[in-house]
């Protein structure tokens, strides 16, 4: 009986440890390729497989589109002096008549505190209702002076601001001085007044400017701001500006040198981009032939990528990389990563092998180990 225990004690350990396997599976940083395809629409499951050619990749380049409207391009630049709802006026109306309309005789009509209402009008007697915000005084002045010529002759109209700080702005987030700036002649322009705010304390790749304005928002890329001139906008009195960083980010999963969500680094992100942003590849482990990009594909995305025209809904796709084809580095480079993107890599077909085989000797030595200390 002992010679039969030596004898088998291998074999038998290993048919068990073979057993186990087959019972429990191998540990894994996720599914394989041949689990990840089984999941394919085409095998009754719920996400289409698709590999990634030139044609994908030109489907499939849509990025954020980020701009200004046409009122926010085509605002004018405002003075300095500008009259905004809430200054408080000063008007002095002198009259060239014994018998004045608005004074006593010998001494001008002055009205010290004309508020400028919510609106943006103020109120004149025998001019009226006239709007002031958005004129300067001096355009003020001239209006009045039309209106009240009728009535008296030759009226002599002064305006001044007594009470308001004129046209302001805000600026909030990743700039140097968040604050309430005025609009003054240097700052009347978005750049100007980044400027004067002490610029962004970001990187300017993934600095994204928000413009508020009334029920009106807009927002644009820092570095578009430089490159298109016809962004740097006009500012508005009220106008609230916020730097912020893109939000957007990606997962990276599976046979990669980082397991994380990650934020993109640039406006655009490729695929190569996104893995050589996780550290690259795990040169003992990962599959180069199984790269995968998991995505919720929009119905007129996913139907122009799958040639059809009978989908509806949100598609659940499953883009493939083979990264060891001609030109899979081609298009591993041309195709884009979109913000909620999942990567992942699938281990190497040897790795799941030396799980195998480590399983296997590490359990054969188990068992050899407890018929040495059994005596056998």
């Amino acid at each position: 009986m002992k010679t039969f225990g030596i004898r088998w004690a291998k074999p038998i350990a290993a048919v068990a440890a073979c057993a186990v396997l087959a019972s429990c599976g191998l540990p894994q940083v996720g599914p394989n390729k041949r689990q990840i395809y089984a999941g394919s629409v085409q095998r009754e499951g719920d996400a289409f497989i698709v590999a990634v050619n030139d044609r994908v990749t030109r489907a499939t380049a849509v990025v954020p589109a980020l701009g200004f409207s046409d009122a926010f391009k085509n605002a004018g630049q405002l003075g300095s002096d500008t009259i905004r709802a809430g200054d408080v006026l000063g008007i002095t109306v002198y009259e060239n008549v014994d018998d004045s309309l608005l004074g006593v005789e010998g001494a001008p009509a002055t009205l010290e505190e004309v508020q400028v209402d919510g609106a943006g009008f103020i109120f004149i007697p025998y001019a009226g209702r006239i709007k002031a915000a958005g004129n300067s005084p001096e355009a003020i002045r001239r209006i009045i002076t039309n209106k009240l010529a009728d009535q008296t002759p030759d009226p002599q109209v002064e305006v001044r601001r007594a009470a308001g700080d004129g046209s302001t702005v805000s600026l909030t987030g990743a700039v140097g001085g968040q604050g309430v700036y005025p609009i003054e002649r240097p700052t009347r322009s978005l750049a100007t007044m980044l400027a004067r705010s002490g610029g962004i304390t970001i990187e300017p790749e993934i600095a994204q400017i928000t413009i508020i304005r009334g029920s009106q928002r807009g927002k644009i890329w820092f570095e578009d701001l430089y490159r298109n001139p016809e962004l740097d906008i006009a500012l508005r009195g009220g106008d609230k500006i916020l730097v912020e960083q893109d939000t957007r980010a990606f997962t990276a999963l599976g046979a990669t040198g980082t397991q994380a969500r990650v934020p993109f680094e640039t406006q655009n992100l490729s695929a190569i981009e996104a893995i050589a942003q996780v550290g690259g590849l795990l040169a003992a482990a990962a599959d180069p032939t199984g790269v995968f990009v998991l995505r919720n594909e929009p119905e007129e995305v996913a139907e122009q990528v799958l040639g059809r025209n009978d989908l509806e809904g949100t598609q659940r796709l499953v883009y493939v990389l083979n990264l060891t084809e001609p030109n899979g580095m081609f298009m591993a480079r041309d195709f884009v990563i979109r913000d909620g993107d999942t990567l992942y890599v699938t281990e190497a077909p040897f790795t799941q092998w030396t799980k195998v085989l480590t399983a296997i000797t590490g359990t054969a030595s188990t068992a050899g180990t407890l018929n040495s200390l059994s005596g056998g």
